[in-house]
């Protein structure tokens, strides 16, 4: 099968799903055995924060450390067990259908679709299959005797996913100018900027500014929905998400002129599978 010339590189929280994909799965970690309750508020409370105001890059960073100690000496096999069993429920009723239609559209222009994630990889590669994704980028924890050391030796975040974007465009023969990239953080900036197309989605204050300024196209995703609700034919896709998806370079200059006119008027308009990295 032939790679795709072009690609489109989706963030996953706040952006594809509408929670923390990490926090998602903290109920049955927890009934599981491998996290106290103590964790679980924890998890809670960051997931809130999260939700309300994003994360920078000192919260990033915590996090990074937070799960490095906690999951020390944990089976990988049983935590894939527990996504597995538990991914339907916890994660498909929260996928944006705009983040859906999007997938689909860009997979009809002939592009790939690859889900970049700071989550842990055995928790984003399920997600991303599900989603029908092409390829991930998540954060990779080291492995010994079928446990993990609490070692992370890839860090998808930041810069690391900008690095990451350009080696599988360089694998893969991607022209990055003519990709597409989507994310809610300010911390994207640098993914965002690897692309000739990058768009802001939910974006945090720090990333709505920044979007402002360098005249980025931004889209507020509303509608979480089950995917299984999903019928052939059952939902039009919103011509302004295709538009985005297919490249049109007037109806993007469009979207950008229309998140400026948002910002002034304060009314917000809605708008092959290869080897994986690392």
């Amino acid at each position: 099968m032939a790679t795709a010339a072009t690609a489109a590189f989706f963030d996953l929280d706040k952006t594809v799903i509408a929670r923390s994909s990490t926090f998602a799965f903290s109920r049955p970690l927890y009934q599981g055995g491998l996290i106290n309750r103590r964790a679980v508020l924890r998890s809670a409370y960051a997931h809130v924060v999260f939700l309300l105001a994003g994360a920078d890059h000192d919260q990033m960073e915590r996090m990074r450390d937070y799960l490095s100690s906690m999951v020390a000496g944990w089976e990988v096999q049983q935590v894939r067990e527990i996504v597995a069993e538990t991914l339907v429920d916890l994660i498909e009723p929260a996928v944006y259908r705009e983040a859906i239609v999007l997938i689909d559209a860009h997979h009809a222009a002939g592009r790939d679709v690859v889900i970049v994630s700071a989550s842990g990889a055995e928790l984003v590669e399920p997600i991303a299959g599900m989603l029908g994704a092409d390829d991930v980028i998540a954060t990779q924890m080291v492995v010994e005797d079928g446990r993990y050391t609490g070692e992370v030796s890839f860090y998808a975040y930041g810069e690391h996913k900008a690095a990451a974007i350009r080696e599988v465009a360089a694998a893969r023969g991607y022209r990055l100018e003519d990709s597409y990239a989507y994310s809610d953080s300010v911390t994207d900036i640098p993914m965002l900027s690897e692309v000739g197309h990058p768009v802001a989605v939910n974006p945090d204050r720090a990333l709505r500014r920044e979007a402002a300024v360098r005249g980025w196209p931004v889209l507020d995703f509303t509608q979480p929905a089950p995917l299984r609700r999903r019928l052939p034919g059952q939902d039009a896709p919103p011509a302004a998400l295709v538009a985005v998806a297919v490249g049109a370079t007037a109806v993007s200059a469009a979207l950008a002129w229309s998140a400026v006119r948002s910002r002034r008027t304060g009314v917000r308009k809605p708008p092959s599978r290869g080897p994986r990295h690392p």
